[in-house]
């Protein structure tokens, strides 16, 4: 059988620690499992190398020797006994490998994987009759779908419905997701093999703009006209909020592009209960066009006392 790089195999450095082959591991080999790909040959070829190399590196020992003696190392006990005999009798040179049959390069073929693990692992892979594979429990797929929303559809908690591969799932959307966010609903996504856990479903939300208000973080921004006799003498106007209109007092004098803020009155955080970030209210004063004579008039006396 060919020499098979088993850090390559499950795309990891050759000084990564024991978590880093773990998960390296169960990662393809959930990829990769006959069960999640029937009838798929690569794949099954694939998921018997990425299991030969897990037994290679996960073991310290077996680690080690793989380490310096490559595809040999299943003779490491006996080159180091050779080795041994050599020194004893003032030997010098290599080792002879010839004798560690089924390492001497060369293709391979499926065969060539169930010798070894027929061998190594007592069957369990060898072949996709045997049961003990079958007992291994692998946690379903992931599955990633986006939700697109308007601004006020986050704006409280509710209930949507989404079809995810054909099926219909309710699922509660809370109210201040952003746009972007990510959320993990468990259990949702593809069944679990051999009685493992359901995978994940995962949602990203994209939300669209809201003609009327900006939202920056949990602060909402929006803007206002006012009349100039108002922004002039002060007075009261009514603006639009998320929740509704309210009054707004406005200061005598108040100029054009004049920003206030309402607190609480933006939009809710995220899993924080009742509350909101502000509301900034930006004033635009109306100029009066089409004036009558007498308007007219009145405006040129007031230029006058300027």
């Amino acid at each position: 059988m060919a020499y098979i790089d088993y850090y390559k195999v499950l795309g990891v450095d050759k000084n990564a620690s024991e978590s880093d082959i773990k998960k390296a591991y169960r990662k393809l080999a959930r990829k990769y499992h006959p069960d999640l790909n029937p009838g798929d040959k690569e794949a099954e070829k694939k998921f018997k190398e990425i299991n030969e190399a897990n037994e290679v590196l996960s073991n310290p020992e077996n680690r080690k020797k793989y380490d310096k003696y490559g595809e040999h190392w299943q003779h490491a006990d006996e080159i180091e006994k050779q080795r041994a005999q050599q020194q004893a009798y003032g030997g010098a040179g290599g080792y002879d490998f010839s004798g560690f049959g089924g390492f001497g390069g060369g293709g391979y073929d499926e065969s060539d994987f169930s010798d070894f693990f027929q061998s190594m692992f007592g069957g369990a892979y060898g072949g996709r009759s045997t049961g003990s594979r079958r007992n291994v429990k692998f946690k379903g797929q992931d599955i990633q779908a986006q939700l697109h929303l308007n601004l006020r559809d986050v704006y409280t908690t509710q209930k949507h419905t989404i079809n995810v591969n054909g099926k219909k799932i309710r699922i509660t959307i809370p109210a201040g997701v952003k746009d972007g966010q990510t959320i993990r609903i468990k259990g949702l996504g593809g069944p679990g093999v051999n009685g493992g856990p359901n995978g994940d479903l995962y949602i990203t939300f994209a939300i669209d703009d809201d003609p009327k208000f900006k939202r920056v973080g949990n602060d909402l921004y929006t803007k206002a006209d006012i009349d100039l006799y108002t922004a002039v003498l002060g007075g009261e106007t009514t603006v639009d909020t998320m929740s509704g209109k309210v009054k707004l007092k406005v200061k005598p004098g108040t100029q054009c592009g004049t920003k206030v803020r309402l607190k609480g009155k933006g939009f809710p955080i995220y899993k924080q209960e009742g509350k909101y970030g502000d509301l900034y209210v930006t004033f635009n004063v109306k100029i009066p066009t089409h004036l009558t004579d007498k308007q007219k008039e009145l405006f040129e006396q007031l230029a006058k006392l300027k």
